[in-house]
């Protein structure tokens, strides 16, 4: 028996030895392959920060580049009440496109741009019998198939101790701007206020914000452009005998600059309220007596508009989708020519003064046919005097928002076959103008008692990418 138990104990002092020996190699594979692991993590940590800095590099060394490609067919009426005169375009078609652009080369510093063709189909090839049209206007209005710039700014974001401050220069995005942006079936709104200022602008600006002390969503605007840089003559332009380029001459065809203070008064995500002054340095009328070719169209005074504007995005809280989805909103605006001594602005007495004002309503709802579409209606009234910077032509008969009368609209932006990519319009536009239709801030003209009527039905499709 003890030989038995002898022989049991030798067996197991043998087996725990050799076991022990299995447990120690395993135990050098388990360390092995434990710094094996760890020097991967480690290579793989190198490679991850290194594919984080060339992610960084491509995110900020590239230009982001987008499309806006809109067709569309207009169906135009005119008609002189008081004289039985009538015109009308039973086809006008255009095509429009937008090419953005967008970067950004570090925190806190973007580039903004957009190049535009406005074309009327069969048109000519160059916009040449305005006199009066400018570089800035031209992506605005519908006529040639030259690409121009319609946008290009930088914008520098930083703060001087807790204040938040952007400062930017060159053209702005000033079109289709806060309310206007909504009949053009456009998501987002250009800077400015519509109801005074819808045209391109070169100008530089300095914005301060001031939620964290002030209202929700405050903020100031201040901005400071050129519209006309007078009578100038380049290096090929200029007289061989006396060759001073770039220089006024003394034809009185002075600069004419602007300054502009708007922003947010308050804006929560539902409640927005906007404001805007402008004040046009040099802006243009004609001397006192009949006017002529040569006395209209001159640095005749100043002119300073106004507008507060309101916008309700959402009734209520949460009472109903339909409501959630529905838009309101007001805005109110006026404006005020000065005229100097030996001048006059629509049609103000020797030096006299011109008041006019305006008021805007309108209306988004859900549509109920589609998934994202929305009926809209609009109405605007302006009186006599009212003359707003509104090159920009909101609609083909002329801009309804610088309507000296009244003008109803009613549209419907939907997505074509539900593709979000694909935006689409059809409008009804009326106009009645009670007097002299405003047509780009034309101080010389004096507004007249008309009955004039015009009528838009457009149709358009946009690719939006």
């Amino acid at each position: 028996m003890n030989k038995i138990m002898l022989s049991l104990a030798v067996i197991s002092g043998l087996s725990l030895s050799a076991f022990s020996d299995e447990i120690s190699d395993m135990k050098v594979q388990i360390d092995n392959l434990t710094k094996k692991i760890e020097k991967l993590e480690k290579k793989q940590k190198r490679t991850q920060k290194t594919l984080n800095k060339v992610r960084t590099h491509d995110a900020y060394d590239n230009i982001k580049f987008g499309l806006d490609f809109r067709n569309a067919v207009d169906v135009l009426d005119y008609k002189n009440n008081k004289t039985g005169e009538t015109a009308k375009n039973d086809s006008l078609l255009s095509s429009r496109l937008y090419l953005t652009m967008k970067s950004s080369p570090m925190d806190g510093l973007t580039f903004s741009g957009k190049l535009a063709i406005y074309s009327l189909w069969g048109a000519h090839l160059y916009h040449d019998e305005d006199g009066a049209f400018k570089s800035w206007a031209g992506s605005s209005k519908a006529s040639d198939t030259v690409m121009r710039v319609k946008e290009a700014y930088f914008v520098y974001t930083t703060a001087i101790g807790e204040q938040p401050i952007s400062m930017s220069i060159g053209r702005r995005p000033s079109t289709n701007g806060f309310l206007a942006n909504y009949r053009e079936n456009e998501k987002d709104a250009g800077s400015p206020l519509a109801h005074i200022t819808n045209m391109e602008v070169d100008a530089a600006m300095v914005k301060l914000d001031w939620s964290r002390f002030l209202l929700e969503g405050s903020y100031t605007k201040f901005v400071y452009g050129r519209a006309h840089a007078g009578a100038i003559d380049n290096v090929y332009g200029a007289d061989k005998d006396y060759p001073t380029p770039y220089a006024n001459d003394e034809t009185h065809d002075d600069i004419v600059d602007f300054a502009i203070l708007l922003g947010d008064a308050y804006n929560n995500g539902q409640h927005q309220v906007m404001y805007e002054w402008a004040h046009i340095f040099n802006t243009k009328g004609k001397k006192v007596g009949p006017t002529t070719s040569t006395n209209k169209a001159l640095a005749a005074g100043t002119a300073d508009l106004y507008a507060l504007s309101y916008k309700m995005d959402g009734v209520g809280d949460e009472i109903s989708d339909f409501l959630d989805d529905t838009v309101l909103f007001a805005s109110v605006a006026g404006t005020y020519y000065n005229a100097k001594d030996g001048y006059t602005l629509l049609g103000s007495k020797d030096g006299g003064s011109k008041h006019g004002y305006s008021y805007w309503v309108g209306a988004l709802i859900p549509d109920m046919i589609t998934e994202d579409g929305k009926f809209g209606f609009e109405f605007n009234h302006g009186s006599q005097y009212w003359t707003p910077m509104t090159w920009a032509e909101d609609t083909a008969i002329g801009s309804k928002i610088a309507v000296r009368g009244d003008a109803y609209e009613a549209y419907w932006n939907f997505n074509l076959f539900g593709i979000k990519y694909l935006p689409g319009q059809i409008r009804y536009t009326y106009v009645q103008h009670d007097y002299t239709p405003s047509n780009h801030c034309m101080g010389w003209v004096a507004p007249e008692k008309v009955d004039i009527t015009s009528q838009d039905i457009r149709a358009f499709v946009s690719y939006r990418y």
